[in-house]
């Protein structure tokens, strides 16, 4: 894996698996369910990326979507592509949704809401993370069946 997956965590935030792709449970949530939509190539620039990986974009983003609508029942669903410190190509993947979205002991509010997506709220996963991890995994295992 490229030293961008590894600093989001991976393999401990390892949500789902793809053959260019890989989703990770994002370690700081602006919102319940925030992921990392990470390419699994040394690829620093989105249109270097090779065909079949931007083809399997329409699996990967649709099992996401799928995943997202069941665990929080998202309103809309940010992909933010904000490779300025973190080079190789990956997404924030940030489901939006008035309120607040409680699952796995942890309660997260859409601070941004209904603007852009507040990351400086993000709430760090440190003891919840292997919780959040679990239920977010079981979200696409179970969509992925």
């Amino acid at each position: 894996m490229n030293p961008t997956i590894e600093k989001f965590g991976w393999p401990a935030t390892l949500i789902a698996e793809f053959t260019h792709w890989v989703v990770l449970l994002r370690p700081a949530q602006p919102t319940l369910g925030s992921l990392i939509l990470a390419a699994k190539s040394d690829a620093t620039a989105f249109g270097d990326l090779p065909a079949q990986a931007h083809a399997e974009l329409k699996t990967v983003t649709a099992a996401i979507e799928t995943a997202l609508g069941k665990a929080v029942g998202y309103a809309k669903i940010n992909y933010l592509m904000l490779m300025m410190v973190d080079p190789h190509v990956h997404f924030h993947v940030i489901p939006r949704y008035e309120g607040t979205r409680s699952a796995a002991g942890l309660t997260v509010a859409d601070s941004g809401w209904p603007g852009q997506p507040d990351l400086g709220s993000a709430v760090k996963l440190d003891s919840e993370l292997d919780n959040v991890k679990a239920w977010m995994k079981n979200c696409f295992d179970n969509e992925m069946k």
